[in-house]
């Protein structure tokens, strides 16, 4: 059997060492501060900014979320993020996306101060990744590189495979794993016969989107298999196919009207992978852990510690 990686305990493992580094800021005169932009009413942001709320809340940060209707304009929201960066006792700031269709989201973006963008998503810091200088990194990607360390499995001159060159996990995934030692394939839409450069990687990288995309082909046998992907399927049918007529997984979508399958065959991953990351409970938990520890980093920087 394939092992686990198993974000839920590499989580708490990094919370747990981001207390002490918390009770310190706060000791010197203040906890970090994280504010967190969410326009309109999008279901799933609210969730999980929900979540990201409760873990400042269980490590003592403060933490403020705005909340501005989805009618806002791309001015007013630009006015938003400048007063937060104008506020000493605010470290970092995330503008949670997607937004509405009539804001300029580039804009919002590069008008966060870099020192306090903890997304990682900043021109600036995107080159001082590119660079490899101390910065603020993408959550994700630095998840999947705390999984990576944490759960024992070698980079350095390990082939690496990303399927997907999205800025927020493909792109700097590659640059993260490059900076490691590894030699890394981004792979897109265009990439001919996709399967059997995927067959290449020693460690396999899904964030393309699309459920259950990646099967047993994609696959070398003993490859390490990190899926990125979280998509909600709310066809009975699909879920049937994906899983194999699973009872106890047809029972769990005949309760809930949907599940959550990653990028990745789940059936297939466990028969063909070393090690591989679950959906749910794989690389998800590791976005809030690393968006916590650049917001610690930011505020010690702010306040001359490191």
């Amino acid at each position: 059997m394939p092992r686990i990686l198993d974000g839920n305990r590499v989580r708490d493992d990094i919370k747990s060492e981001l207390k002490p580094r918390v009770d310190a800021l706060a000791a010197r005169g203040r906890p970090p501060g994280l504010a967190v932009v969410l326009v309109g009413h999008n279901p799933a942001s609210e969730i999980y900014v929900r979540n990201k709320i409760k873990t400042c809340q269980d490590l003592g940060i403060f933490s403020e979320s705005i909340t501005p209707p989805d009618s806002i304009s791309t001015a007013e929201l630009l006015a938003i993020v400048e007063s937060l960066n104008a506020r000493p006792e605010i470290d970092g700031i995330l503008v949670q996306l997607p937004l509405p269709p009539q804001i300029d989201s580039k804009r919002i973006l590069m008008a966060v101060a870099p020192a306090k963008d903890v997304d990682g998503f900043h021109p600036c810091n995107v080159g001082a990744l590119v660079a490899n200088l101390p910065a603020p990194r993408a959550c994700t990607p630095a998840g999947i590189i705390e999984l990576l360390k944490r759960g024992g499995i070698a980079i350095a001159g390990r082939r690496a495979v990303i399927v997907g060159r999205s800025d927020i996990v493909g792109k700097p995934a590659a640059m993260l794993l490059l900076h490691e030692h590894a030699t890394v394939t981004i792979c897109h839409s265009k990439t001919p016969d996709l399967p059997a450069v995927c067959r290449e990687a020693d460690i396999l990288v899904a964030a393309i989107g699309r459920p259950a995309m990646i099967t047993r082909d994609f696959i070398r046998q003993g490859a390490t298999v990190i899926d990125v992907g979280t998509n909600r399927i709310e066809d009975r049918g699909m879920v049937a196919r994906i899983f194999r007529n699973s009872p106890e997984k047809l029972a769990s979508f005949d309760k809930r009207g949907s599940l959550l399958v990653g990028d990745v065959d789940p059936i297939d991953v466990v028969e063909r992978a070393g090690a591989y990351t679950p959906v749910p409970g794989g690389v998800g938990p590791l976005t809030i852990a690393m968006l916590m520890v650049n917001t610690v980093a930011s505020a010690e920087r702010r306040s001359g510690i490191c």
